[in-house]
């Protein structure tokens, strides 16, 4: 008969052979680095909590046949505490003969004794499950947008690694693209690019910071959000830390966005190696300067060179948006399930801060190799 419990320490190489094989490369054992990152990602990060644990559910042998990874998220609802859960793998082998394993592992875990679950990489198929047992999903939450910078450098990052000639595209796309840029005027808002020194986030400061003076800005950009992270104590930096080392993506970016006066109105967070298309993690905004800061973030990778930005919507992102020349689309959903109706209310109406570092992106999992 199968069965469900929290990981322990002696179940995290079968997990790290099970993550290796599902979403890596079936045919290699896992890294030592991988196992070692399972460990102290589910077991020995700030903020353990020993009620809320990640599962694992085991074949009639006693052997690890699926997992769902889970990172307690301490939170606060108007001054209320709360209890979150992160939901990060959900994975099952053996499928074929036990087709709701995995419904039976989502299941257990929203039936632990946190306040809120949810989780922001959700497929089809585990929203419907997250759905049928009364979860919900946001859509306001669960888009990912897209901002073309360089036209021509961005369709060769997009045909790169799938159409061997990109490579050969590279430099006149290169060289096409700054052609278009100049004639370009200073203000111009196309759909087709963002020109070096774009005027309309003139009068703006955009200053690159370090990860520790982002992680102080964190709690002042968002506290006016009714629902929030309430980091426990060293959290937000591991986070942050974690963010940082993406190998996939490039290098990673701080930056702070002032107003005229010096206050500091702003701030976002993206991984890009040069020319590419760079992937936001995190835009924070005071309320009143989303637009603001959005126009200061596109102005920024404009100068750097870069071919384009992509990242995930937040309600009061995608309202300031809208008109900005940003598409959007579907790639994952942002799921969640509370008992408690003042919680649900507050999620749909778009007053929490989900997604990006309070959420799983945030995560080495996703974005780095473990070589």
């Amino acid at each position: 008969m199968t069965a469900i419990r929290p990981l322990e320490e002696a179940d995290v190489p079968a997990v790290a052979g099970l993550f290796q094989r599902i979403f890596r490369n079936a045919g290699q054992q896992p890294p030592a680095s991988l196992t070692a990152y399972l460990q102290r990602l589910y077991l020995d990060f700030p903020g353990r909590d020993p009620e809320i644990n990640p599962l694992v559910h085991l074949r009639d042998d006693g052997s690890i046949s699926g997992f769902v990874g889970v990172t307690p998220l301490p939170m606060v609802l108007e001054g209320r505490p709360l209890r979150g859960a992160i939901c990060g793998s959900l994975m099952v082998e053996d499928r074929e003969s036990d087709p709701m394993a995995g419904a039976r592992l989502l299941k257990a875990f929203l039936a632990g004794p946190q306040d809120l679950s949810f989780s922001e990489t959700a497929s089809e198929v585990s929203a419907n499950m997250w759905v049928r047992l009364r979860g919900i999903q946001l859509p306001s939450y669960s888009l990912d947008w897209i901002r073309v910078i360089r036209p021509l450098s961005f369709a060769k990052e997009l045909l790169s690694g799938k159409v061997g000639a990109a490579r050969l595209f590279s430099s006149m796309a290169a060289a096409v693209d700054v052609r278009l840029s100049k004639r370009m005027t200073p203000d111009a808002l196309r759909w087709s690019g963002v020109p070096q020194g774009w005027k309309r986030a003139g009068g703006l400061n955009v200053v690159e910071i370090g990860r520790d003076e982002f992680a102080g800005l964190v709690p002042v950009l968002t506290a006016h959000f009714a629902l929030r992270p309430d980091w426990a104590p060293g959290q937000l930096e591991e986070i942050l830390r974690d963010a940082e080392r993406k190998d996939e993506y490039g290098p990673a970016t701080f930056c702070r966005v002032d107003a005229k006066t010096g206050k500091t109105i702003g701030a976002f967070f993206y991984h890009a190696s040069p020319g590419g298309i760079g992937r936001v993690l995190q835009v924070l905004a005071l309320p009143g300067h989303a637009g603001a800061v959005i126009d200061a973030m596109f102005a920024h990778a404009a100068d750097k060179g870069l071919a384009g930005l992509r990242g995930r919507t937040q309600p009061a992102l995608l309202e300031a948006m809208l008109g900005r020349r940003v598409a959007f689309t579907h790639l994952a959903s942002t799921v969640v399930h509370a008992r408690d109706p003042q919680i649900l209310t507050a999620l749909q109406e778009g007053r929490a801060f989900l997604n990006g570092i309070a959420g799983e992106h945030w995560s080495r999992l996703i974005g780095s190799r473990f070589d």
